[in-house]
């Protein structure tokens, strides 16, 4: 056997080794990269943080932007739509408040990629005035469910919040698909006893699966609280959703010492399998 020939075959034979011991369809599987902000609402020197968000979103290139806190009323147009016209991205604000009212208050979807459905929900207790949005997305020929929330905030509220988690789970159920992604301001870290019923719902803490020093840093802007913790979350369900990377985002100042808002955003990218 010639030199040349050698040389071929064993290339060969390391190409069908790489292969084998690789996972299926590992450079060809779509990307979905998911953002998550609680936006502060109109606090805080809006339309100077308005740019910041905006073009720190546009940076992060993300296929689906998931918002809480978004506000319209009058003199101010709805933040998200806002948000959206900006980036070229569809919008599914989500709120308590009556469609034709002008003072309006809640989450959305933004998504720049095509909407194959959308649906909503109100949370009990109804008083608490809370929600969960939901877009059917096609990730390049493949179905990914995505849904946002914000959970109760008080420090006793954990009761109150693992009673909004049982109704986000069950629209999850209703919508959902066997590959699902929930995010938003949990208002409670991964582990707290109020979000167990995740686990056992099979969803994953994407951040901690791919960093665990991401999941080890505070979602909240220490600008504005004392208190550091991590309750801003991207969670999924499914073998098909891989998580592949994840950080913290919008976490740093403007120059006259603006911040994007009081927390910071969560960017997590996933591959998603056939």
């Amino acid at each position: 056997m010639t030199g040349r020939l050698y040389a071929v075959l064993a290339a060969a034979c390391m190409a069908r080794a790489a292969c084998a011991q690789s996972p299926r369809h590992p450079a060809d599987a779509p990307a979905l990269r998911v953002v998550t902000l609680n936006l502060y609402h109109d606090r805080d020197h809006w339309p100077r943080r308005r740019p910041l968000v905006i073009d720190g979103l546009r940076a992060l290139d993300a296929d689906v932007i998931a918002l809480q806190e978004v506000l319209q009323k009058d003199g101010l147009r709805n933040q998200a739509e806002d948000i959206g016209a900006a980036l070229g991205y569809t919008v599914h604000f989500v709120s308590t408040d009556p469609p034709r009212q002008a003072h309006r208050y809640g989450n959305a979807l933004l998504s720049r990629l095509p909407v194959l459905a959308r649906s909503e929900a109100r949370l009990e207790p109804l008083e608490d005035s809370r929600t969960v949005a939901h877009l059917r997305l096609d990730v390049h020929g493949r179905v990914v469910d995505v849904f946002n929330t914000h959970l109760h905030w008080t420090d006793d509220g954990a009761a109150i919040r693992a009673r909004q988690l049982d109704g986000v789970l069950a629209h999850v159920d209703r919508n959902g698909s066997d590959a699902s992604v929930l995010v938003g301001d949990f208002n409670a870290e991964a582990d707290a006893p109020e979000l167990q019923a995740l686990d056992a719902a099979g969803f994953v803490d994407a951040v901690a699966a791919t960093d665990p020093g991401t999941a080890a840093r505070t979602t909240l802007n220490p600008h504005h609280f004392e208190r550091a913790r991590r309750i801003d979350h991207v969670f999924a369900r499914g073998a098909r959703l891989q998580p592949r990377a994840a950080r913290r985002v919008l976490d740093v100042p403007a120059g006259d010492g603006t911040w994007p808002s009081d927390h910071f955003g969560v960017l997590v990218e996933f591959r998603v399998q056939p």
